[in-house]
């Protein structure tokens, strides 16, 4: 029974009357008859949709909803338009967010109609939501291969757009055979996107390339072709280009005949591109690639072109080492002078840092033209931009000499102090800020900030502040000091360092304990102290001023951090370490005594604890164990109360959490213990009778701590050490372990009513900063302090003023003795003489006599004595060496031959898998697919097989993993052959017997001779199969008296054997 018709849903228009003018029907708007709200939804089209949703401002999200619930009933509506307009709403709500995977079925049958408008929704829809799993995928395989066979123009791009985004290996088996012939279509649109199409393909199927190859290359040599098919043929080739190079040598030609001929900035980009990776494969292609590259640089406007020819000149190598060394300095030349000019152009960083990028490129092979620009580049580390400073500190890290490392690390220096000085601004304003102040003042405060506010240097974070101070270190600390000049300017800047270095962030968390046994991770002021530390070992003429300035530094963390806090910064660790090891080049011993114990129980960390439990005792054997001294009651008495005090305060750390801590400070106070008893049971020395002083103070006490001296060790001398014999470390040192830590947990300690574990580790730490500015600094309103010179920036712009006063004290100690020097004097009676009439009166107004310097004699101190009384201080001044510094190198055992254990994870080849996993990895394309198997594909030949089946991916991907278990079975299997090797040689003492006689062969002989030798031992131990006539022969040539063993046999040269199958 036929359903009566509803028009209810149908629009009712109203048109204007026929009879009015059209200039009134034009402002006349149509009017619709007002339909009930139900029905409403069938008139939406997109343009509705995305008119509503600015209707309805705040409540999108129920306007989504609604359109959600319309589409939905639409979408199932046997008319195509209206479910094509459905589908165009929901791919637009889709991109907000909406999933619209329920919805695949329907776009696959608005991708099947006949009408252009409907079938291009519904391959937009397919772009949008289907994906390489999709299940319904299999079903749009023949729509898409009707599709591309097409007669229409626009109907076969269609498709062709469509698949790189949801190809799969099967889908591309399918569809290749049909989209091949479109490379000859006759539109140039169609075969662009057609090539492009089949390097997507390639990637996950890669016998697309065998097959496309012979077409894409005809269409690259064919001069009449469209340059857009052109252009897309040369960016897949780019693409390729970097996989197999030495496939595309023979285009070289043709590609170089495009890149003069060509006007396409984006073409000539690609071109550069590709040619970098061919020039190492063909030396000669760089003389013929120069002078295009050089016009180019030279007359590109474009600034993009201009880098990238910049850019694939360093990577192509055009700058190493060559024939034409004279055009290649020419080429190097004009790079670096077009990189400073993109650096002085104001306004784009963009340019700044692509440039410093090229510039990190060029120091590797052109130091000293990169050194030129030092100007430009030290400009761009006080950029406002922070990427620009850090590829700013890259290149000057690489460029540091011994002329500019004053410069750069005082510009560094000076950067430092003034966000520092801000930021302790920022922070007594802070707390100077009344609590009581109401929100209108707050407000006031901000909308009408002063003038000052404005022109403050804004504060620098943390972590690029950090990374400054680590370059600073590294820069003067590399290679062994050999850029460093003046060490006690050195340690100058070290002692700054610590005042403005940040606060590590592992502090502000009182929740989080520190790690047992170290300081906090993230304090950049422990690498500080270490730096000092290396300083006082290595150069021993500066080993008092290190001690000078350790004390220096422990006085101002003590100074600055308040009363009743704990101490947290790193450099208490090292500083406190050159302290109790140079303790003989103390000035006062007592008074740093005194200052270790007043630190030792404000310190939090354990590590820093540690050391000055360790430097209060070498100090006290200093002071204590002098057996000159004379044993007086007076002495006595200082030597009973000074032990009583350390005794009082190594007692409060026996219950220490940390067991360093912990043993050292019982060992300690029992030790004083002793001493004490000792020290009161000997009577003291009278006028009559002479008592000498404790045996335990003079020579006890101090045997503890006299032995070698310290030096300082290579990072790579425990490499070298020999594994001694008999050792087993996977032996547990107690067989009852088990049992031990099952009955320590369940023993119970009664709760001391100060539990200091909870202490330690809960108590919320303070801020510690170290700050030497003077109160009266702050008085006034800092100076605007300016430089004349970057190259020789005053000391007052990166030091605190104490730092400079005993700088410059130091100074005129050390220039006193100079008869050259012209120091300031007051004592020169400048008052006018009768030498000095006669030449004023005979020589005019010109001369003027006062200027000529004149050097005070004094003939009766001369005559006395030879050197001059001057008055010294109360505090003898410390003597400045005049000697050469040096720098003593790192200490290194001596290779111990094959008996030296290596080290798995940097040698041995027992890591391929990971090494090939990390390799994949890295070779991962932006789009996400994996694309190595592409390298191992030949484009012209055969397939690599002699079956020459087609590319089955999942066979592959069984025969990979087959293969990463086998690799692993035989590199587990080799490293214990090779373990058991290396006993036997060191047992049997073959090392010496190694080197003998292999004195004239090269490197790479005997690591493969070794390797041969260690494979066929270990594979006669495992009952393995060898080659017996082999090892004989070579066995006989081994000396009667040394030891025939197979680490010195000498086999032939033969191919690498595959490795050994396992069922």
């Amino acid at each position: 029974m036929p359903q009566p018709l509803n028009y209810s849903h149908v629009p009712i228009v109203l048109h204007p009357s026929p009879f009015t003018t059209p200039a009134e029907a034009r402002h006349q708007r149509p009017r619709t008859a007002r339909v009930p709200p139900a029905f409403t939804m069938f008139e939406k089209s997109l343009y509705d949709l995305i008119r509503g949703m600015r209707n309805h401002k705040g409540n999108e999200k129920e306007y989504m909803s609604n359109c959600l619930r319309e589409c939905r009933s639409e979408i199932r509506s046997q008319d195509l338009d209206l479910k094509a307009t459905a589908l165009l709403k929901l791919i637009y709500l889709e991109m907000f967010g909406h999933d619209m995977s329920w919805a695949q079925f329907n776009v696959l049958e608005v991708m099947a109609s006949p009408k252009y408008h409907q079938k291009r929704v519904g391959y937009l829809g397919a772009i949008q939501s289907f994906r390489t799993d999709t299940e319904v995928l299999m079903l749009a395989t023949n729509s898409l291969k009707k599709d591309l066979t097409a007669s229409s123009t626009t109907t076969i791009a269609l498709p062709i757009v469509t698949l790189p985004h949801v190809i799969t290996p099967s889908l591309a088996l399918s569809v290749l055979s049909d989209i091949l012939p479109r490379l000859s279509h006759s539109s140039p649109a169609i075969r662009k996107k057609a090539i492009v199409t089949l390097y997507r393909m390639a990637l996950v199927y890669p016998e697309t390339l065998r097959a496309a190859w012979p077409k894409i290359k005809e269409r690259l040599m064919d001069r009449s072709e469209d340059s857009s098919v052109t252009a897309a043929i040369v960016n897949v080739i780019c693409e390729l280009g970097w996989r197999r190079p030495h496939d595309f040598l023979s285009l070289a030609p043709r590609l170089f005949e495009l890149l003069v001929d060509s006007g396409n900035n984006w073409l000539a980009i690609k071109l550069i591109k590709l040619f970098a990776t061919l020039t190492p494969l063909e030396p000669r292609l760089v003389r013929k690639l120069l002078p295009p590259l050089t016009e180019i640089i030279q007359t590109t406007p474009a600034m993009s072109l201009l880098y990238e020819c910049i850019n694939g000149i360093i990577q192509g190598g055009i700058l190493g080492s060559g024939d034409d060394a004279t055009g290649k300095e020419e080429i190097a030349t004009l790079c670096v002078n077009k990189l400073r000019s993109m650096i002085m152009v104001d306004g784009d960083p963009n340019l700044k840092y692509v440039a410093l990028l090229a510039f990190n490129k060029i120091v590797e092979t052109h130091p000293w033209l990169v050194a030129q620009q030092e100007d430009v580049i030290l400009e761009c580390i006080d950029s406002a931009d922070i990427s620009i400073r850090i590829k700013a500190l890259d290149l000057v890290q690489g460029m540091v000499s011994n002329d500019n490392l004053v410069s750069i690390v005082s510009r560094l220096m000076r950067q430092l102090k003034q966000s520092s000085a801000v930021d302790r601004k920022n922070g007594n304003q802070m707390s100077s800020a009344s609590p009581g102040d109401s929100d209108d003042e707050d407000l006031e405060r901000t909308i009408n900030p002063t003038p000052k506010a404005t022109d403050q240097t804004p504060p620098l974070p943390d972590d690029y502040r950090v990374d400054v101070i680590s370059r600073i270190l590294n820069m003067c600390s590399q290679s062994n000091y050999t850029h460093l000049n003046d060490f006690e300017w050195y340690i100058d800047i070290l002692t700054q360092l610590v005042r403005i270095a940040p606060m590590p962030r592992g502090t502000v968390d009182v929740k989080t304990p520190l790690a047992a046994g170290r300081s906090n991770p993230g304090d950049i002021s422990e690498s500080i102290g270490n730096e000092l530390r290396n300083v006082a070992v290595k150069v021993q003429a500066v080993r008092g001023a290190c001690l000078q300035a350790a004390e220096m530094m422990t006085t101002q963390l003590k100074n600055d951090t308040p009363v009743g806090h704990p101490l947290n910064s790193g450099v208490l660790g090292p500083v406190t370490w050159i302290v109790g090891e140079y303790a003989s080049e103390l000035e006062t011993p007592e008074d740093t005594l005194g200052l270790l114990l007043e630190l030792i129980p404000r310190i939090a960390s354990p590590e820093p604890l540690a050391a000055s439990l360790q430097a209060a005792m070498k100090v006290f054997s200093l002071t204590t164990g002098d057996d000159l001294t004379r044993w007086s009651s007076q002495h006595k008495s200082k030597i009973l109360l000074l032990m009583a005090r350390i005794v009082h305060v190594f007692e409060a750390l026996s219950l220490h959490p940390n067991l360093e801590v912990q043993e050292r400070a019982v060992e300690f106070t029992e030790l004083l213990r002793l001493t004490v008893e000792a020290a009161t049971a000997q009577e003291a020395s009278t006028e009559l009778v002479h008592q000498d002083t404790p045996l335990l103070l003079t020579q006890a006490i101090p045997s503890l701590f006299v032995g070698w001296e310290l030096k300082s060790v290579a990072t790579t001398a425990q490499k070298n050490v020999p594994l001694p014999e008999g050792l087993d470390l996977d032996e547990p040192i107690n067989p009852n372990l088990n049992f031990l830590l099952a009955s320590a947990e369940s023993m119970s300690f009664p709760a001391d009513e100060a539990d200091e574990f909870d202490t330690y580790y809960y108590q919320r730490p303070p801020p510690t900063s170290i700050a030497s500015e003077p109160a009266v600094t702050r008085l006034a309103d800092e100076r605007q302090e300016t430089v004349g010179s970057y190259q020789q920036p005053t000391e007052e712009s990166y030091l605190d003023a104490d730092i400079i006063a005993r700088r410059r004290l130091d100074r005129m100690e050390k220039n006193r003795d100079d008869p050259f020097y012209i120091g300031e004097t007051s004592s020169i009676n400048r008052s006018s003489t009768p030498i000095h009439n006669i030449l004023q009166n005979s020589n005019g107004p010109d001369l003027d006599v006062d200027s000529i310097p004149i050097m005070e004699l004094d003939l009766d101190k001369l005559g006395t004595s030879v050197t001059p009384s001057y008055t010294k201080s109360s505090k003898p001044s410390r003597p400045k060496p005049r000697q050469q510094i040096v720098v003593a190198a790192d200490e290194n055992l001596a290779s111990s031959g094959n008996s030296t254990p290596k080290n798995d994870s940097e040698n041995d080849s027992g890591s391929l898998a990971s090494k090939a996993v990390r390799a994949r990895r890295a070779k991962q394309s932006v789009l996400g697919v994996d694309s190595t198997h592409i390298g191992s594909l030949n484009l012209e030949g055969e397939p690599n097989d002699a079956s020459g089946a087609a590319y089955d991916p999942e066979a592959q991907q069984r025969e990979e993993a087959e293969m990463n278990r086998a690799v692993k079975e035989v590199e587990r299997l080799r490293l214990e052959m090779q373990r058991a090797n290396e006993r036997i040689q060191v047992a049997h003492g073959v090392d010496t017997i190694v080197v003998k006689k292999k004195k004239k062969i090269t490197t790479a002989k005997k690591k493969s001779t070794t390797t041969a030798a260690a494979e066929e031992e270990g594979a006669a131990e495992g009952g393995q199969v060898v080659q017996k006539k082999k090892k004989k022969k070579s066995v006989a040539a081994i000396d009667e008296g040394g030891v025939a063993e197979q680490s010195v046999v000498k086999p032939k040269k033969k191919k690498a054997k595959p490795p050994v199958e396992f069922e």
